[in-house]
């Protein structure tokens, strides 16, 4: 699931011996006094094992890419901190020896205009860029603060900071993810295809399982099995289902209890189920309310075995840590060009549409009998923050590509059923060709927060992702 654990950070403070030392040591406090309350773990040189603790020479490098290197399954991060214009060799060689392959936020201090004297002058300015350079001479991506220059205590700089906290989740949690691919895809839906070889390629794996092994295990418990109840309790506490036939919450609770046991068992991250037309006519009820459930606990489950829907939901969860839904780019918004109605039938998690409720699936319903579909939520977005995302296997070009966004959800009126909502997105249209033009599918994942940038310098400055971020 999307990890909680704190992140820790390898940090590093650059040294010049022509600048002023009482600098680093004033750094050193700084960025203690700025992380730890954060609850921010940190990995550094102490003054005891270099001057101040800084990184100066090849040899300091050498000592902190050994800590760095021991530390290696801890640290999701690098801090580099320019106290006063660094070494630029010192902090390149810390991260070539090291070998991290982790997120690095460089910062730089400014200085004083009434302090530019031998005693207390920094040329962080100048030194920051030489940083840089040198790091893309050696091909190590690194992310910037929003100003050139600034100080730890800058609100601005907390805000970079939380940013890259989020970055650094993101990474983590995307490098080794795992995945489950409950059933085969409908076979109408040629556009939720993808390439389990190129996810792995990046390190994602996916479990496979047959979707009728599912449904005979859960065929095997009996209503009043201890964990069955148990699920039944744990549905009826997480929303209401006035209406919905006692049989069908039992159906619901069955099937959860042996997904919980796939999940466990395959140390699962997320899911995709399949669902049309297979749940309804061989079990007789939706899925729907367990993945909504699942979704809510940052364990994002996608609909009609949509893996990579599945998995820009799960970079969403990672970066806002809030629930994601998967939604259908459903319906044009009257005459408005920047709205449309975001729609399914549905298994959105609570956080995205806290009025939800266990109903059934009229969709479904006209082709597959409404009393097979019970189990899918209904429900209405409230308005706020909009941030959306897709990601996708291009098996032409061997890559995972994707687009990031951001918008709000309006309390426009919206006469319908299912789960529902009203985007207003600056620049719609071009978007929309944009998908279109390029081939992706018709579900984007969905999350209420504004966390596109956040994705977008982690799947595209350090993941490898081919990456467009729409508006920017």
């Amino acid at each position: 699931m999307a990890e909680s654990r704190p992140v820790t950070l390898g940090v590093i403070i650059g040294n010049r011996d022509f600048f002023p030392d009482v600098l680093v040591g004033e750094a050193r406090k700084d960025i203690k006094a700025l992380l730890e309350p954060a609850g921010i773990g940190t990995i550094m040189l102490t003054p005891e094992e270099t001057k101040l603790g800084g990184v100066e020479t090849h040899a300091d490098a050498r000592r902190c890419a050994d800590l760095f290197r021991q530390n290696r399954d801890k640290i999701d991060g690098v801090l580099v901190i320019l106290p006063n214009f660094g070494d630029e060799k010192g902090v390149a060689d810390t991260l070539k020896l090291a070998g991290l392959n982790v997120p690095i936020l460089v910062q730089g201090y400014p200085d004083d205009l009434n302090a530019l004297g031998v005693a207390r002058r920094r040329d962080a300015f100048c030194g920051k860029i030489s940083v840089c350079n040198n790091l893309k001479q050696a091909n190590i991506p690194f992310t910037l603060t929003a100003r050139h220059v600034v100080h730890p205590n800058d609100p601005t700089f907390k805000a970079d900071l939380a940013k890259f906290i989020a970055v650094c989740r993101v990474v983590r949690g995307l490098r080794g993810a795992r995945f489950g691919a409950i059933g085969a895809r409908p076979g109408a839906f040629n556009t939720v295809r993808y390439s389990e070889k190129i996810l792995e390629r990046y390190g994602i794996s996916v479990t496979t399982v047959d979707l009728s092994e599912i449904l005979g295990n859960a065929g095997k418990l009996a209503a009043d099995d201890h964990r069955v109840r148990a699920k039944l309790d744990e549905i009826n506490a997480y929303a209401p289902s006035k209406g919905v036939p006692q049989d069908k919450m039992i159906q619901m609770s069955r099937l959860g209890v042996v997904l919980d046991d796939f999940i466990a068992a395959n140390a699962l991250d997320s899911t995709a189920i399949q669902c049309w037309t297979s749940l309804q006519q061989n079990w007789g009820c939706n899925v729907c309310t367990c993945m909504s459930m699942m979704s809510e606990k940052l364990m994002p489950s996608a609909c009609e075995v949509d893996v990579t829907g599945a998995l820009s939901m799960y970079a969403l969860s990672l970066a806002s840590q809030r629930p994601s839904a998967l939604v259908d780019w459903n319906n044009n918004y009257g005459s408005d060009d920047e709205k449309c109605v975001l729609f399914h039938c549905g298994n959105w998690p609570k956080d995205f549409a806290p009025d939800t409720r266990i109903a059934n699936a009229p969709i479904l319903g006209s082709t597959l009998g409404v009393e097979n579909t019970y189990g899918a939520m209904e429900g209405r977005n409230t308005a706020g923050p909009l941030t959306f995302a897709r990601f996708t296997t291009d098996d032409t070009a061997g890559v995972i590509r994707g687009y990031v966004g951001e918008g709000v959800t309006t309390d426009d009126e919206l006469n319908t059923f299912g789960q529902r909502a009203v985007a207003k997105i600056p620049g719609l249209q071009s978007l929309l060709r944009y998908v279109c033009l390029n081939g992706y599918e018709h579900h984007v994942a969905v999350n209420a927060s504004h966390t596109a940038e956040i994705l977008r310098e982690a799947c595209g400055t350090y993941l490898g992702w081919s990456m467009y971020h729409h508006g920017k």
